[in-house]
């Protein structure tokens, strides 16, 4: 995994004053996009489009001490008018591209490297299952990417369940974990942090395909699926546990992400107020 991360730095180091689609950067790693992009926001605090914009204002603020002109550097990193690129490095570094040229000022912003750290020494459980093809069922909207707190769109789309559709899903419910789910998948390319927009579904696992048209169903291919369970303060401790999969347990396994939906249950603990067991299901194949 970090293999791939270094790939994807030397990737945008390569094309910083040309192309950088998320596709073609995927590529080049063979991981999936929105993986790929989760990832390295957990790792680095920062999303991918954050990482290249920084890199590129820092290299032209370099380029402008070197004496090139300042129409030449914007639209060399991708900017379609003076004002737009004057606009955004004043933003990034406090002063104004001429303010380079006249006095020397400088803001740098150096090339990533992922590496691995050992730190804490806490253990994270896990569990590897392999699971057959099965239909995700329920009701799914497109909700706003949100990493901590409750995300209030989703409680709206709990709340819109109707009696006939939860009573269905419970009669579909025929395959492990026996729980109401909640997954997601398709994020929006941009994945900004707190912005953009992904589809998620409430619902259940299911093997029958004779399924009402009042409810969404998502075909999930058989494949294996790492299993983190957690327990504590709900959501803060599914949160974090979901932030530790990305930033520490996928980069030093031997596991890779696969293209598909990924899934978590919560069962609310009856005697403790906002504390929860909860279950994580990440899709993953075992590295060669």
């Amino acid at each position: 995994m970090l293999k791939e991360l270094n790939q994807v730095i030397d990737y945008i180091e390569e094309h910083l004053n040309g192309d950088l689609t998320p596709e073609a950067i995927a590529e080049c790693t063979g991981m999936p996009d929105y993986h790929l992009r989760t990832i390295f926001y957990y790792l680095s605090g920062m999303t991918l489009n954050e990482y290249i914009k920084n890199r590129r204002l820092s290299e032209a603020n370099r380029d402008l001490l070197n004496g090139e002109k300042v129409t030449d550097v914007a639209f060399k990193y991708g900017y379609q008018s003076l004002d737009g690129f004057t606009r955004a490095f004043k933003k990034w570094s406090g002063f104004l591209p001429s303010d380079v040229m006249k006095t020397g000022m400088s803001k740098s912003f150096p090339k990533l490297s992922f590496v691995i750290t050992v730190k804490g020494g806490t253990a994270m459980e896990f569990r590897i299952e392999d699971k057959p093809a099965f239909n995700l069922v329920g009701v799914s909207r497109r909700v706003p990417m949100q990493f901590e707190g409750i995300n209030q769109e989703i409680v709206k789309l709990a709340e819109s369940i109707t009696e006939e559709q939860s009573k269905e899903m419970r009669a579909l419910q025929n395959m492990a974990p026996y729980e109401i789910v909640n997954a997601s998948w398709d994020a929006d390319a941009k994945f900004m942090k707190e912005e953009g927009y992904l589809t998620h579904l409430i619902g259940v696992l299911t093997t029958e395909s004779n399924i009402s048209d009042s409810l969404d169903v998502v075909p999930v291919p058989a494949l294996t699926w790492a299993v983190f369970p957690n327990e504590g303060p709900f959501p803060a401790t599914l949160q974090n546990t979901m932030a530790k999969i990305y930033a520490e347990w996928l980069p030093s396994s031997d596991y890779v992400l696969v293209d598909a939906p990924n899934f978590s249950f919560t069962k609310m603990n009856e005697h403790k107020k906002d504390y929860a067991y909860s279950e994580i299901w990440i899709p993953v194949r075992k590295q060669p």
